[in-house]
């Protein structure tokens, strides 16, 4: 499930709520946030996002990133279709295959939850980001066109998904 020795990937615990919220700080960027920066002391886990929905990336034992897996909407006709709604990895754990094997890791447990379809948004700006996407099978399906107005800036939305089956 991982791309090299000392990098697993793991289903997250309550326990992994202060590392996470501080990597999510750590990691915001208006690069790929449509969201304001989360503020210190604030959790990570909340009522409607909890640790059933998220992997967790650790390198030497610590946590280096995390990927939030989630059903695309709570309709039953939509079951079939998972999305990926967050994903950071640490900055000093860029460029090891961190997110790459996140990826793998969400279509691994997408297609053993039943999912036909994993989903994602993002960012037109965000190159580093639709490049891996692409590369692990993701395909642009549609373009919201200045969805967000960031930092003075209208971004398009890209939608991207990829067929599980």
């Amino acid at each position: 499930m991982s791309a090299m020795p000392d990098l697993r990937i793991r289903p997250a615990t309550l326990a992994d709520d202060e590392p996470l919220a501080r990597l999510d700080r750590a990691a915001w960027s208006p690069l790929h946030a449509v969201l304001p920066r989360p503020r210190p002391g604030e959790p990570f886990f909340t009522e409607r996002s909890g640790p059933d929905e998220i992997l967790v990336a650790e390198l030497d034992g610590g946590v280096v990133g995390y990927l939030r897996l989630a059903p695309a909407t709570p309709l039953e006709s939509n079951a079939h279709v998972l999305q990926i709604r967050g994903l950071a990895v640490a900055e000093e754990a860029r460029g090891k295959g961190v997110g790459r094997a996140l990826l793998r890791a969400a279509q691994e447990e997408a297609r053993r939850r039943g999912a036909r379809r994993l989903t994602l948004r993002v960012l037109a700006h965000n190159t580093p980001a639709r490049t891996l996407y692409e590369s692990e099978g993701f395909v642009v399906e549609g373009i919201l066109p200045e969805e967000f107005l960031l930092d003075g800036k209208y971004v398009d939305d890209v939608l991207m998904g990829r067929s599980l089956v």
